[in-house]
Order: C-alpha cells, then sequence, then structure tokens
C-alpha cells in the first residue's frame, strides 16, 4: 500500500526539522571541534536513513544498512570564504516530483586551489542558499550525479564565522536522494558547480546495494 499524500508530506517534514536540529548541533561543535561535528552528522544521518519514514533507501536497502560510505574528515577541505560577486544567471532545474524549481546565482565562493564554485538562491517563497558540487571523482568514488554541501530550505546549513564568512565544509558533502532512489528528481550540479580537482571528503558513492 503506498502512503497517503498527507502522510509522505508529515514524513518528508520531520525529516527536514530533524535535518535542521542536526545542522544547529554541527555549528554548536565545529568552531572548537569540526571533527567532532562531523562525527555527530554521520551518526543522525545514519540514523535518518535507517529509521526514519522518509528514507530514500528500499525495505531491502534498509536491511542491508550498515551506514552511509562517508570518508574519514580531513580539516583542508573546511574553508571560511566571503562570497564574491558573479555574474547573474537563472537556472531551471526540471525536477519532476516539484516541477521546475528555479535558482538565482547570488555570487561565487573559492575554495582554495580545489577552485570557484557559485552559489545560488532558491527563487519563490522561503529562498534559501544552495551550493552543490561534483568533482573530478564524481561517477568513481563519489556520486556521479554530484553532493550538496549547502541546501539551506531543507535545513543544511553550516552557518557562518564570527566575521560573516560563509563556513563550506566539503567534508559535510552529502549525496542527494535521487542517488539512492531513481524515483527522487534532484538539482544537480552544472557546469558553475564542477571542481577539476578531487574532493575525496564527505558522502561517497553509495554502494550498489543500497540502490533501489
Amino acid at each position: 500500500m503506498h502512503a497517503s499524500p498527507l502522510t509522505t508530506a508529515l514524513d518528508v517534514a520531520d525529516w527536514r526539522r530533524r535535518t535542521a536540529r542536526t545542522y544547529a548541533d554541527v555549528r554548536a561543535l565545529a568552531t572548537d571541534d569540526p571533527a567532532g561535528a562531523h562525527a555527530v552528522w554521520v551518526q543522525q544521518r545514519d540514523e535518518l536513513f535507517a529509521f526514519h519514514a522518509a528514507s530514500p533507501l528500499s525495505p531491502d536497502a534498509r536491511a542491508a544498512f550498515a551506514g552511509l560510505p562517508v570518508a574519514p574528515y580531513d580539516p583542508a577541505y573546511r574553508f571560511e570564504v566571503a562570497v564574491e560577486p558573479a555574474g547573474e544567471q537563472r537556472l531551471d532545474v526540471s525536477t519532476g516530483t516539484d516541477g521546475v524549481v528555479g535558482y538565482d546565482r547570488i555570487g561565487a565562493v573559492v575554495l582554495g586551489d580545489l577552485g570557484r564554485l557559485a552559489l545560488w538562491s532558491l527563487r519563490g517563497y522561503g529562498g534559501g542558499l544552495f551550493l552543490p558540487v561534483r568533482d573530478a571523482l564524481s561517477g568513481d568514488r563519489t556520486y556521479g550525479g554530484g553532493r550538496y554541501v549547502l541546501d539551506t530550505i531543507k535545513g543544511a546549513d553550516l552557518g557562518v564565522d564570527h566575521v560573516g564568512r560563509l563556513v563550506v565544509d566539503l567534508n559535510f558533502a552529502y549525496n542527494p536522494s535521487c542517488a539512492y532512489d531513481p524515483a527522487w528528481a534532484c538539482p544537480l550540479p552544472t557546469r558553475a558547480n564542477t571542481l577539476d580537482a578531487a574532493v575525496p571528503v564527505g558522502e561517497l558513492a553509495p554502494p550498489p546495494e543500497l540502490v533501489g
């Protein structure tokens, strides 16, 4: 039996609520103990995937689930950056489930020698920052469609440092739900969010037993 639209909507709302709570815990810890904050994030994300009604894992995948594939924390991939100006650009993404989702490019962030990524704002009610990334390992060690670092409308928000610079920690890059269940349709990084460099941290490519 399929869940009703009401049940599904309530489950997704609760998933986002719990995600926001996780990131609040992360921000509280990360200034003094980024690796400890990362461990909290891994643990709580594993619990959501294993037990939550809105998990993108199929029942068979949950039965085989022993944790998401996440690389050990590496402080070299944490950045505190000013948002730099970038040319205006609009991006309209057809998601199937949510229709066409529109984004406006509001700036860019430079992540040391790794390169430059466009920073987007969700167009429409609610707003929100969106920072996806695809790297040189995509399609091999990392998910081929790319990953998300920030998606504040869904609670994935690492905050700012004491002088207002945006915290971009690639150790927290995570796979969108469509990496685990193709029934989900997710906005994916374009060329403006593709790095030539490898990003071997964060959530890695899902093993076959976790893909529905």
